[in-house]
């Protein structure tokens, strides 16, 4: 029998990480402040999980300044979206196995 968690991804298994890219997968892009609204987390931990996702190049992080406010935003990747929906099939068929 074909091992039902394998296709599981690690990178995702932290709440935030999926709020992160959950988000990313309907939205072009968010803001920091967005995220974090959206997900009710401190600066720190939006901060990390989305450099791991970053190191994983599942996101791409963006820094700009919007006149004199610095401004960091994020988009999922082409592998980033790839990588996250087979998580959520293989979620799925794990919800569905009997």
């Amino acid at each position: 029998m074909k091992n039902i968690i394998q296709n599981i991804n690690k990178a995702f298994d932290h709440r935030i990480r999926l709020g992160i890219m959950s988000i990313l997968m309907v939205n072009e892009s968010a803001d920091f402040t967005t995220l974090k609204e959206l997900l009710g987390v401190t600066d720190g931990n939006l901060a990390s999980h989305a450099k791991a996702l970053e190191a994983e190049e599942y996101i791409a992080i963006e820094k700009q300044f919007i006149g004199k406010k610095p401004n960091t935003s994020y988009k999922a990747t082409k592998s980033g979206k790839k990588a996250f929906q087979e998580h959520i099939d293989a979620l799925e068929k794990l919800i569905q196995n009997k």
